[in-house]
C-alpha cells in the first residue's frame, strides 16, 4: 500500500494496442483527441524501460467519450499481451473507498470526524508513545495521526498468511513514531475500518459493497478476503527476485491490506467511482468539501507537489489545474486513478509495483499525458 519508491530496473518490450470503447456519444468529435500519441508514448516508456511487464490505461471524458490502451505483456510465461478492462489489485486506492464510507457515516451523524479513536475503540491505542484519546478520525483519514505504518514492519513471505486488523495495529504500536507531522500510514485506515464496524455493526467490506459498489454497478470490484487468487480475467503480477528477474506474485492473501489496500478492481470501475464521487453522487456537498480539503504531504512518502485530503491525493497538472484521486501499490501490481479538469477521469494499471522513483514518475506521466491530451 505504500507509495514511496525504492530502486529497481529490468527489461520488457511489446507493442501498444489502442482500442476505442463503445462509451458515451461524443457530441463534438472534431474537437476531441483521436490518436493520443502522448499517452501511447508514456505507456510504452514503462514497458520498454523494463519498469513493468504490462500497462493498461483507460480515459473517460464526459465530452469525448471513453478509450483505452495497453502496452506490454500480461503473462510472461505465455506471452499473452496486456489487455484493457481486466481486474488487478489496486492497493491504497482502497483508502478512497474507506474514507467515502466514513464520510457517509459522518453525514448521517453516526460518527464525527472529531471523535477520537478511543471513543470507538477504547484502550486499543494506548501505549507510552501512542494515545488513542488524542487521535481523531479526521487525523486518521488525513495521515496526521502520528501513528507509524505497519507495512514497514511486515517481513518474510506474507502471501499465504491471514492478518486480523488488531494484529496489524499491534504491529504498528511496537514501532517508532514517524519523524514528521504528516506521515502516510496504512495503520490509519485499518483503524478507520474498525471504527466503521463499531459504528454500524457491519464490516467496512460489507458497508462498501452496500453504499458504493452496488449503487454504482461496480461489478468488477470486490474484497478478496482470504482468497489468494483474482477472480475473472486478470494479468499476472510480477516482482523482481534477488537475481533481477521477474517472479510471479499474482496470488496472495490481501488481509495484510484490509481497509487500507485489499480491493480488486478495473480501470473502468475506478473511473466510474471517482466520477461519481466528485459528481456528488456519494457524498453531500459538505462532506465532499471536507474530503477534498488538503494539507501538504511529505514528497518522500508520496511524490513532489502532492497534497493530501481525506483519502485523496491532489496533484498539479503540467498543463494547468490539478487532478485528484489516489495511487496504490502492492507486490505485483500498481495503480493510479483520478479526475482532472472538466471531469475527465483516468485510470492506469501496471502488473508490477512501480517501486523506483523513475517507474513512479513514468506512471504519473501517463496520468499527465491523458489529462493534458488535446486535439
Amino acid at each position: 500500500m505504500r507509495i514511496p519508491p525504492q530502486l529497481t530496473l529490468g527489461a520488457a518490450l511489446l507493442a501498444t494496442v489502442l482500442a476505442p470503447l463503445p462509451a458515451r456519444a461524443a457530441p463534438a468529435a472534431a474537437a476531441c483527441p483521436t490518436d493520443h500519441p502522448a499517452v501511447r508514448k508514456a505507456i510504452d516508456t514503462l514497458t520498454s524501460s523494463g519498469e513493468a511487464p504490462g500497462v493498461a490505461v483507460r480515459v473517460d471524458d464526459p465530452r469525448c467519450g471513453s478509450w483505452s490502451a495497453a502496452s506490454g505483456m500480461a503473462d510472461l510465461a505465455t506471452g499473452r499481451p496486456m489487455a484493457t478492462g481486466e481486474r488487478t489489485r489496486i492497493g491504497s486506492i482502497t483508502k478512497s473507498f474507506t474514507a467515502t464510507v466514513v464520510l457517509q457515516l459522518a453525514a448521517e451523524h453516526r460518527l464525527s470526524l472529531d471523535d477520537t479513536v478511543d471513543r470507538w475503540l477504547p484502550g486499543l491505542v494506548r501505549t507510552p508513545r501512542y494515545d488513542g484519546r488524542r487521535v481523531t478520525i479526521r487525523s486518521l483519514l488525513q495521515h496526521t495521526s502520528g501513528l507509524p505504518d505497519y507495512t514497514d514492519g511486515l517481513s518474510g513471505d506474507i502471501r499465504w498468511r491471514h492478518f486480523a486488523p488488531e494484529e496489524l495495529v499491534a504491529l504498528a504500536l511496537r514501532m517508532d513514531p514517524p519523524e514528521k507531522p504528516w506521515s502516510y500510514a496504512s495503520t490509519n485506515y485499518v483503524l478507520a475500518g474498525m471504527i466503521v464496524r463499531k459504528a454500524t455493526g457491519r464490516s467496512v467490506e460489507d458497508e462498501t459493497v452496500r453504499r458504493v459498489l452496488r449503487p454504482l454497478g461496480m461489478r468488477d470490484t470486490y474484497w478478496p478476503g482470504d482468497r489468494t487468487s483474482i477472480r475473472g480475467p486478470h494479468p499476472r503480477g510480477y516482482v523482481r527476485d534477488e537475481n533481477g528477474r521477474w517472479a510471479d506474485h499474482t496470488d496472495q492473501n490481501m488481509t495484510f491490506g484490509g481497509a487500507a489496500g485489499a480491493l480488486v478492481s478495473t480501470t473502468r470501475d475506478l473511473g466510474r467511482f471517482y466520477t461519481a464521487l466528485f459528481g456528488g453522487r456519494l457524498l453531500p456537498p459538505r462532506q465532499l468539501a471536507e474530503m477534498r480539503s488538503t494539507v501538504a504531504a511529505d514528497p518522500d512518502r508520496i511524490w513532489a507537489g502532492a497534497r493530501y485530503g481525506l483519502g485523496l491525493i491532489k496533484t498539479p497538472l503540467t498543463c494547468g489545474g490539478s487532478w485528484t484521486g489516489h495511487a496504490g501499490g502492492v507486490p505485483g501490481f500498481g495503480t493510479v486513478a483520478g479526475v482532472g479538469p472538466g471531469g475527465r477521469a483516468v485510470a492506469v494499471s501496471l502488473n508490477a509495483d512501480p517501486d523506483s522513483l523513475q517507474a513512479q514518475t513514468h506512471m504519473l506521466d501517463v496520468v499527465q499525458a491523458a489529462l493534458c491530451d488535446r486535439p
